[in-house]
């Protein structure tokens, strides 16, 4: 399968909102990733449920929901009927996470797991035939623009043998530091989405850094 891409709107002018997800609609990228941060989970607030009606309002792509926020199952029906496709929460931050993917599967959502820099991946043995997706964290959750963890490559390639090896569907999302140089290695390794926040949004022609990584 290509690789899939999901720019994140945290990079994006949010005084241009409208535009911005207009020319990711005019682009080749798959999904729309909306970075949810509470400021308790993770060392800072982005934005909710308004902002993400008004990302949907003009979407055409699915809309990827990262919530970084602690009690999700709070709000898994609020994201859900303001656009969200797919809703991804933390291992770190769910006490019953089973739970928590059966009531976003229960909604009509698409279920991932995002797990943090430090957590293993074998901690997703006992779940990884209920998800849809994995979004491995490839630098700490809470800021954009931050430098990539090298360690992600090993990590990648651990959690497509458990994919494999459980008879699993999950697909493999990357979220943070992804560039023109790890891209590749990162398809390699057994990557299936990657998230491109800065990397896209200050590119000159954002269009064709898309593009570009479509065709890796």
């Amino acid at each position: 399968m290509p690789i899939q891409i999901s720019p994140s709107v945290l990079a994006s002018d949010f005084a241009n909102l409208q535009s911005e997800i207009e020319m990711l609609n005019d682009s080749e990228a798959d999904f729309i990733h909306v970075d949810i941060m509470d400021g308790v989970f993770v060392p800072n607030i982005s934005f909710g449920i308004p902002v993400t009606e008004a990302i949907n309002k003009h979407a055409k792509k699915p809309l990827d929901v990262h919530l970084m926020i602690v009690n999700p199952d709070f709000y898994l029906e609020s994201f859900k009927k303001a656009g969200a496709n797919i809703i991804s929460v933390h291992i770190e931050a769910c006490n019953h996470l089973h739970r928590t993917l059966q009531a976003i599967k229960d909604l009509g959502c698409k279920a991932g797991v995002a797990i943090n820099p430090h957590t293993s991946v074998n901690l997703l043995e006992d779940v990884i035939k209920d998800l849809d997706l994995v979004c491995v964290m490839s630098v700490n959750p809470g800021f954009g623009g931050q430098k990539f963890i090298e360690n992600t490559f090993n990590k990648v390639r651990v959690l497509k043998d458990l994919i494999e090896k459980k008879g699993s569907h999950a697909l493999i999302e990357i979220d943070g530091g992804v560039n023109q140089n790890n891209a590749p290695l990162l398809i390699q390794a057994g990557a299936d989405i990657l998230v491109a926040g800065n990397f896209v949004f200050s590119a000159e022609n954002p269009i064709e850094t898309i593009r570009q990584l479509k065709n890796l």
